[in-house]
């Protein structure tokens, strides 16, 4: 691709150059000078190498090959036929039919001219009759005769089979031109798969004994995987002839549109690359990230998956995962819960400890390390408000149960040992009244 495009770019450099060169000459030759005559040496040339590397360019009628030209010493076989195909579009544009083509041979100068309304097309010169092993008027008779084929519009039919044909020849041809840097990508992209197979291998067993984490460990997997397949491909890329230089510019043309388009969708995997580096919480974690509270069931690197305490099934961005507050509740194996009791202010404060102490100590499920602990908490209106703490389990099953449980037992205790534990109570306190109310409402009352 690379070849043809620098072929291209000379071709037209070389079309421009000639153009001007013909433009000045035409303003200061004392006599008509054509461009063809400018394409045309006076006597046989001698072998020379042109300058864009191709010794021979096609003609083209209706976007197909017709035939083949070569390289002159006064002008590439690019240019020239740059100069014929522009030629044959201006005729084909004002005449979709033209006339047959007609042959003007040059004996002296050994040159034949093709024409159209009495219009130069092209010229046979000696160089290419010996090119073609043929003579000057047999190979004008065989240019004339393909090109009159050409100017004949053919049936749809046979218009598409030919075009087939042509697309399929070069094809071929190009499969065969680069068949070697093809053989040569297959067996560096083949090395590049047992390589990477190799390389997650070794990579996913060392996270296997160094981590400790499932998902560090698939992560560290999938990323030397991946790095090794990028190296390949551009590997690969090399040898079928890829211009890097061309590619970065293209890549830093379309980089800034590529990152506006896609920045979500690398945002999230950034992010999933990070969580999973920074491991603020594993799989069977149970936690909260924004407005979703649940267990972590996958990690991946483009959002988390998290199952709530409902049974539903919530996938999260890694991208909102990593910008929100995350509380991990299992992050300890143990976690401290409380439960608020009040009891009547004539009771015995320091009674009623012992006897929710010794409620603690009975309960199976509370952690005796760190103890537990009773506090005075509040004087509230109508009871003495105590606040009891202790340390269980910390999956959401474990402790909401021993927290129940101890709340149970603590007040079934209470009540046995004739602690009360009153609810709010509201005094209400009436003032005397003036004498004049008073007389007021008896009077109502009577009538």
């Amino acid at each position: 691709m690379s070849y043809r495009f620098y072929s291209s770019f000379r071709r037209s450099r070389l079309t421009i150059l000639l153009i001007v060169a013909i433009a000045f000459s035409l303003s200061i030759a004392p006599r008509a000078v054509t461009q063809e005559d400018l394409a045309i040496p006076t006597e046989t040339p001698s072998a020379t190498v042109p300058r864009d590397g191709l010794y021979f360019a096609d003609v083209v009628v209706r976007n197909r090959p017709i035939f083949q030209i070569g390289s002159l010493p006064e002008i590439d076989a690019s240019a020239r036929t740059a100069i014929i195909n522009r030629r044959i579009s201006s005729l084909l544009t004002q005449n979709e039919t033209p006339e047959r083509v007609e042959i003007a041979p040059d004996n002296p100068r050994k040159i034949a001219t093709l024409r159209v309304n009495n219009r130069i097309i092209m010229t046979v010169t000696q160089q290419d009759a010996e090119d073609f092993g043929l003579t000057t008027e047999e190979l004008a008779e065989r240019w004339a005769q393909q090109l009159n084929t050409a100017f004949d519009k053919p049936p749809l039919a046979i218009d598409v089979t030919q075009r087939l044909y042509i697309t399929t020849r070069e094809l071929l041809r190009d499969i065969v031109n680069n068949l070697p840097s093809l053989v040569g990508a297959i067996i560096v992209i083949a090395i590049t798969w047992g390589v990477a197979k190799a390389v997650r291998y070794i990579a996913y067993s060392w996270a296997r004994q160094t981590e400790g984490d499932s998902n560090t460990e698939l992560l560290i997997g999938r990323l030397s995987y991946g790095g090794v397949w990028v190296v390949g491909c551009v590997i690969a890329l090399g040898v079928m002839g890829l211009d890097f230089g061309a590619l970065l510019g293209a890549l830093g043309l379309t980089s800034v549109a590529i990152g506006f388009s896609l920045k979500d969708v690398l945002s999230n995997y950034i992010s999933g690359v990070i969580l999973l580096a920074a491991r603020p919480f594993r799989i069977n974690d149970q936690v909260v990230i924004g407005d979703y509270e649940g267990t972590i069931t996958q990690i991946q690197l483009r959002a988390t998956t998290m199952k709530t305490y409902d049974g539903r099934v919530v996938y999260i961005p890694n991208q909102e995962v990593f910008q929100a507050s995350i509380i991990n509740n299992t992050a300890s194996s143990f976690r401290r819960s409380s439960v608020m009791v009040g009891i009547d202010y004539g009771e015995d404060i320091s009674q009623a400890i012992a006897v929710i102490n010794q409620v603690l100590n009975s309960v199976e499920q509370v952690e005796s390390q760190p103890a537990p602990d009773v506090l005075v908490s509040e004087l509230a209106a109508s009871t003495v408000n105590l606040e009891i703490r202790f340390w269980v389990d910390s999956r959401r099953s474990g402790f909401l149960a021993t927290t129940s449980k101890v709340a149970q037992t603590v007040k079934e205790a209470l009540e046995a040992a004739d602690i009360d534990m009153p609810t709010d109570i509201y005094t209400l306190i009436v003032r005397e009244m003036p004498q004049e109310l008073i007389s007021k409402q008896v009077q109502i009352k009577e009538n």
